[in-house]
């Protein structure tokens, strides 16, 4: 997605066009930030809307005993907002090491193998079948993360554990002015909240003049430790 505005002093607006596009702040599925909220916010924003509107749709509001798969962009977001919503205690499952994910309140990692089997169990990377091995009988597990056309997960298994499965795709139909609403109420809330010491330590800007050796990095052990990554094409 693209940040712009239309004057040096104006909100921030976030639309669905490719990196570094013009677009009208009138497009379909733009959002407008909060005056003030400054870009790295607008961004973090961006990916807390996602969890925001996908935790809209569970049917459980019990977040003393979840799970988050994955550490990166999507999961930060979903991270931040369970914060948001009372989660006290967030254990996320990855293999990375010293993740920045691990900075976010409440918080503690733990390696795939050592993770056991919670209630509500979120995927943000885009794997079900590592959700599923991590949820307990008759819990819930959310798909966030977009998973590959590959990815599968059995009815049976599904029907056996009795687990709730509920897609949480944040362009699912939604009520009108749904997305603006989420997107406002998490940046207001990332304003009066993020530390800004997180927000250095979770963001990356990049001149747009380098995407091009920044996505080749990206399957690299040299990609950025960031999990949120900002193109500045007004440095381009």
């Amino acid at each position: 997605m693209t940040l712009g505005r239309t004057e040096d002093t104006g909100p921030w607006v976030l639309a669905p066009v490719p990196h570094g596009a013009s677009f009208e702040p009138s497009c379909p599925g733009a959002v407008t930030a909060p005056p003030g909220t400054e870009p790295r916010l607008v961004a973090l924003a961006r990916f807390q809307m996602m969890a925001c509107l996908g935790l809209d749709r569970l049917s459980t509001t019990d977040l003393g005993d979840v799970t988050v798969v994955g550490s990166g962009p999507v999961a930060l977001g979903c991270v931040l907002e369970l914060t948001r919503r009372g989660a006290s205690r967030i254990r996320v499952v990855t293999a990375r090491r010293r993740p920045p994910i691990s900075r976010a309140p409440g918080v503690i990692c733990v390696p795939p193998g050592q993770a056991g089997r919670g209630r509500l169990v979120i995927d943000a990377a885009g794997v079900p079948a590592s959700a599923a091995g991590l949820t307990a009988p008759g819990g819930v597990i959310g798909l966030l993360g977009t998973p590959d056309t590959t990815a599968r997960l059995g009815t049976l298994e599904v029907h056996r554990a009795a687990w709730t499965l509920v897609g949480m795709h944040e362009l699912a139909p939604a009520s009108e002015g749904a997305y603006q609403e989420a997107f406002t109420r998490v940046a207001r809330w990332l304003t009066g909240h993020l530390d800004a010491d997180l927000a250095d330590l979770w963001c990356r800007t990049v001149p747009g003049s380098r995407a091009p050796e920044l996505f080749d990095s990206l399957a690299t052990p040299d990609r950025p430790a960031e999990p949120v990554v900002l193109l500045d094409w007004g440095a381009a």
